[in-house]
């Protein structure tokens, strides 16, 4: 719209203001064509999040129902042939995956706030406010530098400590955010307009600020609801004195419960956001949340690391001590690393919203209206979306983990290790290989053919109904899967302690005293406790932080061939 008026002024005026309108433009088109950048962001991620994923999970739950449940095992014990894929996938899904993750978040996030951005008169005349959105990233990875210096030497962390160094390492690396923000906004212009909407710097300041605290805020009620520090992780670690079936039941119960603290501070963040500065301030909002990245990666990879340093140790034959202290530092993090994939799937919500704006905003859609008949349809498709890459990757994991089991129980069965001979790993790690390739390719073209056949079939406006269906669906889905399996792993790490005297003292119908249990290994409470957790595996590695990606590709898919949807699309309603 902007370009029509300054045509208009252009009759009255000289060259001058001819060389801005095609300055400005040159500019719009620029941050159009970088979106491609965050497409290939988000599709390294899908080979990292689906690819790795479905390696790491299918090489964790072969390896502990045939080797720990079926053996009795220790974890990461070398005579278990899929030990090695096991270590190995942590790697892959968790480290890799998570950086490619959060890395098309912030890519993505940035290209909506240039695209959206440039809709502005007022931003495009100050190259300084153009380029704002980069700035609050340069600022965050300061602030986490300056944090992670807090953390290291100012206190000496130890094994009961870990987590609330975590926590503080969140609440220093927000409060040094908050400040550091505030200079940037000198950059805006006093007041400009975004798509009719009137903001100024202290507004934006108030997008970046929301997203930064609603970020804190969810990986706090993370923590809450995965370490078994607090009460719903113990109360599941007591379900599993009466076997597996009410670990099972509960967990889900506790993951749908975990959304709704993290979904009210989405939603206020979004209403705040989009009041303030319109879509421009959902992209802000979102920059805000993953201005800290480095922590939150760093936050993330915690878990991993101290897992595959636990696995080392084990199959090392070092002295058992060392292995219950990286077990206690692996119980940690699995809470950090909820708490990684809680930022991830909140910034994936406000990114895909910021993309969705980007995308009304570049096919020149006035509004996107719900209730009509072809907008509600692509909202139906689109919320099944999540439920259906959800079943392609959970089965993509059961199939190889049934492939996974039966070589073990071969190798274990076989006359080679029954003389003491060892393990054939090479032949469990080409297992999970072949099925990380293979078995994405389904949820793959799913992600991207979708929003590609319907605005080929039913224009830009059977799109916006489909991104609609897909953020509101997908986030919900994504928090219950992460935070239920993280929940089932400290529960079984909570019972592996064995230092727990059971809360749940049932009273005998004759009267008798109240029944006392002591939680240790291989007990039907632990062997509960590890059916739930491997039930979890593939909820929290694979198909729970995989729909940030179907999310955020879905997004910038349809924004990268918004022109083709508008010039070409449509083709059903035409018959």
């Amino acid at each position: 719209m902007y370009q029509v008026v300054f045509l208009r002024d252009v009759e009255h005026d000289d060259g001058d203001l001819t060389k801005k309108v095609v300055a400005h433009a040159k500019a719009l088109e620029l941050f159009e064509m970088i979106s491609g950048y965050g497409l290939g962001g988000s599709t390294v991620a899908l080979f990292g999040r689906v690819g790795g994923g479905i390696f790491t999970k299918a090489a964790d739950v072969g390896s502990d129902l045939a080797g720990k449940v079926v053996q009795g095992l220790e974890e990461d014990d070398p005579s278990n042939p899929g030990v090695i894929a096991d270590n190995v996938g942590d790697n892959v899904g968790d480290i890799a995956g998570m950086g490619a993750d959060l890395f098309g978040s912030l890519a993505e996030s940035t290209c909506a706030a240039l695209v959206v951005g440039a809709t502005s008169a007022e931003l495009l005349d100050y190259p300084d406010a153009m380029y704002f959105p980069l700035m609050i990233t340069a600022v965050g990875i300061l602030a986490s530098f300056l944090t992670s210096f807090f953390a290291t030497s100012f206190w000496k962390v130890r094994h009961e400590t870990v987590e609330s160094t975590v926590k503080w390492q969140l609440i220093i690396s927000t409060i040094l955010m908050t400040g550091a923000v505030i200079p940037l906004i000198y950059l805006l212009p006093e007041t400009f307009t975004i798509a009719g909407i009137v903001c100024d710097r202290w507004k934006a300041f108030g997008c970046i600020a929301c997203g930064l605290w609603s970020g804190f805020i969810i990986g706090w009620i993370t923590e809450i609801y995965t370490s078994n520090a607090y009460s719903p992780v113990q109360e599941l670690a007591e379900a599993c004195r009466m076997g597996a079936a009410p670990n099972i039941i509960l967990g889900l119960a506790l993951g749908y419960m975990s959304t709704i603290i993290p979904i009210l501070c989405l939603a206020v963040t979004i209403y705040v956001a989009f009041s303030f500065a319109g879509m421009y301030g959902i992209a802000l909002s979102a920059l805000g949340m993953l201005g800290c990245l480095p922590i939150a990666l760093s936050i993330d990879g915690y878990g991993p690391i101290s897992d595959n340093a636990g696995g080392i140790a084990e199959m090392s034959g070092l002295h058992p001590s060392v292995r219950v202290a990286t077990d206690k530092l692996d119980a940690a993090g699995n809470t950090t690393a909820a708490i990684g994939k809680g930022f991830a799937i909140g910034s994936a919500c406000l990114v895909s919203l910021a993309l969705f704006g980007a995308f009304v905003t570049r096919t020149g859609l006035p509004a996107v209206n719900i209730l009509a008949p072809l907008e509600f349809s692509g909202l139906l498709i689109g919320a099944m979306l999540p439920y259906a890459f959800s079943a392609l990757t959970m089965a993509a994991v059961g199939k190889a983990a049934n492939d996974m089991i039966a070589e073990i129980k071969r190798q274990f069965e076989s006359e080679h290790m029954k003389n003491g001979g060892k393990p054939d790993y090479d032949k469990c790690i080409a297992i999970s290989t072949q099925a990380s390739l293979y078995k994405m390719i389904a949820p793959g073209l799913l992600v991207i053919l979708t929003p590609l056949v319907v605005g080929y079939l039913f224009g830009v406006k059977g799109v916006s109904g489909l991104l609609a269906g897909v953020i509101v669906s997908g986030v919900q889905i994504a928090i219950s899967f992460s935070n239920t399996g993280g929940a089932w792993d400290n529960a079984k790490k909570y019972i592996e302690a064995g230092v727990h005297e059971s809360k749940a003292h049932g009273v005998h119908a004759m009267g008798e005293a109240h029944e006392r249990y002591i939680f240790k290994k291989h007990s039907d409470a632990h062997k509960a406790a590890v059916t739930g957790d491997t039930v979890g595996d593939p909820l929290k590695d694979t198909s729970g932080p995989s729909i940030n990606i179907l999310v955020k590709l879905s997004a910038i898919t349809s924004l990268v061939f918004g022109n083709f949807f508008v010039k070409y699309g449509g083709v059903a309603l035409r018959w």
